[in-house]
């Protein structure tokens, strides 16, 4: 019983987001059109009371529940306080754009919470079956999400591909895992590491089977070249879907990978190390040429997310404590990075007009200087322009990879970034230099405005005090995998 008792104590803030997620499908069923605002606020509280008892019951301790399958540790408290922040971000940025396109329903809130709580599994997994499940109903609960606007043909088409895409993924990841689960005998990542010390390092099933692992992971991160669906599904989505896709389940994405390889199959490292090695180099090259060619902004964006991907494997790859810090603070950087730029889109968003072209953000300075400086900080930040954000997380990822001995590679990422720099810059150039297409004066709720100004101004503040976020961040990886 007491067992029993922990075990949900430990699980309670994932129970209270899938019980208010359930809520707000039944409230919404007795609300009128008018009234719809309390789904939104509902959502919110679900959020600020996961928050709560996330973090009054944080512990330095490593505590393990439903009999080690499901783990408590400072990285799992700080990945999932983080979430709860992105998505309470995604929730006051998009709510003006789903209410312009009668996308303001129970259904949406929903299925959002749904998708933290599969993060929130993904993040505590601690055995293999408990990560596939969460994997599975955060991809589920993102494939309704992206075909949500069903007169959308683009987002149905979208939607089929990123479904269809994804299954193969899933197959593959699960196909890895019962190769390890036979060599092994066992589905929790403490056994299996322990069974590996004394499996020869060239059996070719645990080689196998790292392969189909490494090849799902890198889907979902959406790393080269398993990068297809990338564009595609963040042009075909609705703007609003788009955001939530690039942003929180990055986060559950890194946990995975850190579950799965840095604590169920470090003995392996030298093997999967040459992977994300050569993963991180395609993606940073790819990332980066392609997205000069774009005149789609999502699309750019698209091609920006696979290329700063590429820059988190290359923490990964360094296979060290800091290394997965600096991983940690790079994928938090971004998050924060592409919730203010997607946000600025939706903020120049209105009924029939989704801004998603690079035109769209000509003479941006002349019709609003406030979010044309917004937009400034957020992609000099990206471009990794000292003193933002951006530029410490990647010089705290080619640091680690440094200290690991990729001497070539970090000179390497450099050059790369100097040249995805220019595809940053010419949004500035757009925004500053060029007489504006639309003349449409900008409406957007005051909350949304407030809160992107803070988000903005938290990549310059977190740029010049970087300390405090990365010691966070080495705190959270040094508890959990020591």
């Amino acid at each position: 019983m007491e067992n029993l008792s922990y075990d949900l104590l430990t699980a309670l803030p994932e129970i209270i987001l899938l019980g208010m997620g359930m809520l707000v499908l039944i409230v919404d069923l007795f609300l009128k059109q008018s009234n719809r605002i309390a789904i939104y606020s509902l959502s919110q509280l679900a959020l600020l009371m996961a928050a709560y008892v996330t973090f009054s019951t944080h512990a330095p301790g490593v505590g393990y529940a439903f009999t080690g399958a499901f783990v408590d540790d400072a990285m799992a408290d700080i990945l999932k306080l983080m979430i709860y922040l992105g998505t309470s971000l995604i929730f006051v940025y998009t709510r003006n754009y789903i209410q312009l396109r009668d996308m303001f329903r129970g259904e949406f809130y929903a299925l959002v919470l749904f998708a933290v709580v599969g993060m929130m599994i993904m993040v505590s997994g601690q055995s293999m079956l408990t990560l596939y499940i969460g994997l599975e109903l955060l991809s589920l609960s993102l494939y309704a999400l992206v075909a949500f606007d069903r007169d959308n043909a683009r987002a149905t088409e979208a939607a089929m591909k990123y479904f269809v895409l994804g299954a193969l993924a899933s197959g593959m990841l699960l196909y890895g895992m019962s190769m390890i689960y036979g060599i092994t005998g066992s589905l929790n990542l403490a056994d299996i590491s322990n069974a590996l010390l004394s499996t020869p390092k060239t059996n070719s099933v645990v080689i196998l089977g790292l392969v189909f692992i490494v090849s799902g992971l890198a889907f979902k991160l959406g790393a080269v070249p398993f990068q297809m669906w990338v564009p595609d599904v963040y042009e075909g989505s609705p703007t609003a879907v788009t955001m939530i896709i690039t942003s929180v389940p990055k986060l559950a994405a890194f946990a995975f990978v850190i579950r799965m390889l840095a604590q169920g199959l470090q003995t392996m490292a030298v093997d999967w190390q040459q992977m994300l090695l050569v993963m991180a180099v395609l993606s940073i090259i790819i990332g980066n040429v392609t997205a000069i060619a774009q005149t789609n902004l999502k699309r750019m964006l698209a091609y920006s997310t696979i290329s700063h991907i590429g820059f988190v494997l290359l923490g990964l790859m360094s296979a060290s404590i800091n290394g997965f810090a600096s991983a940690l603070f790079y994928i938090s950087s971004y998050v924060l990075m592409s919730l203010a730029g997607f946000g600025i889109i939706l903020l120049l968003t209105r009924k029939g007009f989704e801004a998603d072209k690079l035109d769209d953000l000509k003479g941006l300075n002349q019709r609003s200087p406030w979010i044309a400086f917004l937009m400034l900080i957020v992609m000099f930040s990206m471009a990794g322009v000292p003193p933002t954000l951006g530029f410490y997380a990647k010089f705290a990822v080619l640091q680690a990879a440094l200290q690991a001995g990729f001497l070539w590679i970090v000179v390497f990422a450099v050059l790369m970034a100097v040249i995805g720099a220019f595809y940053y810059l010419r949004i500035i150039k757009l925004m500053y230099f060029d007489e504006p297409v639309d003349k449409h004066p900008i409406q957007a709720p005051r909350d949304m405005r407030a809160v992107l100004s803070v988000n903005a101004f938290a990549l310059l503040f977190l740029g010049l005090m970087p300390q405090g976020l990365m010691s966070l961040c080495a705190y959270a990886i040094m508890r959990s995998l020591s």
